[in-house]
Formats: C-alpha cells, structure tokens, sequence
C-alpha cells in the first residue's frame, strides 16, 4: 500500500472518529500540535520511528507528549495506535490529509496570499471576503510577504496558484521580447 493511501487511511479514520465525537477541530489542532513538535525535535521522531527501540518505551514517551501537550485521550490513543502499526512516520502526511478532509466536511477553503508589501488589516479582509463571495466557502486566510515579487500579489486556494505579481509579469514580457 503506498504512503499516501495509508495517511489518507488513517486520517479519514480519525476524522470519522473525531466527528463522532464533535471534536473535529480540537483534533486538528492536537495532530498539528504532535507533528510540529515531532519536525522540531529530531531525536524524539528517530526514537518513535526506530523498529529496534521497544514499543512499551516509545508508548511511554508518546504519553508523556500528549500529557505535556494536554491533548485529549482520543489523540493519545490514535498516536500510540501508530506507534503499535508501526506507522508514526507517516505523521505530518496523516495531519495534512486530516485537515483537507476536516475543511471539506466544514464547508472551509484555506487560502494564503502573497503580496510584496505589508497588507493592511482593512485589505486583507477585502481579499478574505471576495474570495468567500467567489466560493461560497468560508475562507481562512494566511497573508505573507515577498519582497521578490516586486508589487502585487499570489494567492494560492485549492491547489491553485493566481499570480498577479510585477515579477511575473515582467518575466512574461521579457519571453515575448526574446521570442521577437
């Protein structure tokens, strides 16, 4: 079974469960939570993932985590789930499918605009409720900053890239200048 089926396996499998329960963003953020932790302390994911440590060890550990991070039984029993099945590297793929899977069921598209300036609160919110209009979706927005892009912006929604900016326009004038 290839990695992706297995993480989109196991997230939909939490999100079952998760929605049961009607803790479907709690558990977002508890998984988002475990796999930042996990990308910051390398030792701590070669320890999980390692086959020659012991399991009754890497569950200990895993408790302890979720103790730290006050995350709710549920999370801590489908962490050491992966631990026993042998499939806590496919952690962050598992969180990414969770929360695609998890927008979906809630109606919320996530957008991420990227302008070569600060934008203000005001424009922000602009763009924000534009794109809700367009969609239909509520729409939550992460805004960035490029300076590379010289002026405009890049917005980037459902696996879509609208790219507005002066450096690409520039890039395209320049391919039809050498065309000639």
């Amino acid at each position: 079974m290839s990695s992706s089926a297995i993480s989109i396996r196991y997230a939909k499998a939490l999100l079952n469960i998760a929605s049961q329960q009607k803790q479907v963003e709690r558990y977002a953020e508890e998984l988002a939570n475990v796999v930042s932790v996990m990308k910051r302390e390398e030792l701590l994911r070669l320890l999980l993932d390692s086959p020659t440590f012991p399991l009754e060890k890497k569950t200990a550990i895993m408790n302890d985590l979720c103790d730290l991070l006050k995350s709710s039984d549920g999370m801590k029993n489908f962490l050491c789930l992966l631990l026993e099945k042998n499939r806590i590297v496919y952690l962050p793929q598992i969180d990414q499918n969770y929360r695609k899977f998890a927008d979906e069921l809630s109606g919320v598209v996530r957008a991420r605009i990227m302008s070569a300036g600060e934008l203000s609160r005001d424009r922000a919110e602009a763009i924000k409720q534009g794109l809700e209009k367009q969609t239909g979706k509520q729409v939550v927005l992460s805004v960035e900053t490029d300076a590379s892009l010289i002026g405009g912006l890049k917005a980037e929604m459902g696996g879509k890239l609208f790219d507005g900016s002066v450096k690409t326009q520039l890039k395209r004038i320049a391919e039809t200048l050498a065309k000639g």
